[in-house]
């Protein structure tokens, strides 16, 4: 009898205990049993914000024509990976930097009564020669690189015209035009030539949008 007793008493004290264990072991066989969840990868790309759907199926068509060439100098080794992803911005940046940036400040020097100095990297010309004709030269390797750059992208396996660096894209190219054809008809007008001094201004710090935009999309595919 008095072993029963002992028994039971000793039951009683451990029931808390079992309850406990009942209690707590689904939490740990869960924790063991099912892999931590981590926060989804956020993607850094940028989404466009100009509706380009209606010109996409033909600058699609025209990029399909020159992505299998560059597919074959890919594959064949010709053409580096490095090369395949970072080559239109290195080329653009070095565009924009360089005579962009050399051509906004030959405009300035022009604009503020400069436009007689020779300046040392301006090659014997004048700043108010060589600012035409540097910019119109970056015209031209814009829209020419923004051809490469979208090949370049559908080389790599990706949607075209779908980022906001194509929407600052057209929006940079579209000012620039602009701005050469006020450059061209802006004559003697001190307001034109005012409003062509802050334009280029206000194209520089959107091509400089698109640069950062650049590197974004470049940084998440």
């Amino acid at each position: 009898w008095l072993l029963t007793v002992k028994t039971m008493a000793s039951q009683r004290r451990l029931l808390p205990l079992l309850l406990a264990a009942a209690i707590c072991a689904p939490a740990f066989v869960g924790t063991r049993g099912t892999a931590p969840t981590t926060p989804s990868r956020i993607a850094r790309r940028a989404e466009n914000f100009i509706p380009l759907d209606a010109i996409e199926p033909a600058v699609t068509s025209y990029v399909n024509i020159w992505t299998p060439l560059f597919k074959s100098a890919q594959e064949s080794g010709l053409a580096p990976e490095f090369l395949i992803h970072w080559g239109h911005a290195g080329a653009m940046a070095t565009v924009l930097l360089a005579m962009g940036g050399y051509g906004t400040f030959l405009g300035w020097s022009t604009r503020l009564g400069n436009g007689s100095a020779v300046y040392p990297l301006s090659l014997g010309q004048t700043a108010a020669a060589l600012h035409p004709q540097l910019m119109g030269l970056a015209l031209f390797l814009f829209f020419l690189g923004g051809q490469g750059g979208l090949v370049l992208l559908a080389t790599q396996g990706q949607p075209i015209l779908q980022s906001a660096h194509s929407s600052t894209a057209v929006i940079g190219l579209g000012l620039m035009a602009v701005q050469a054809a006020l450059g061209v008809t802006m004559g003697d007008s001190s307001e034109k030539r005012t409003i062509h001094a802050v334009l280029g201004t206000s194209v520089m710090l959107v091509l400089l949008l698109h640069l950062f935009y650049g590197l974004n999309l470049g940084f998440s595919i």
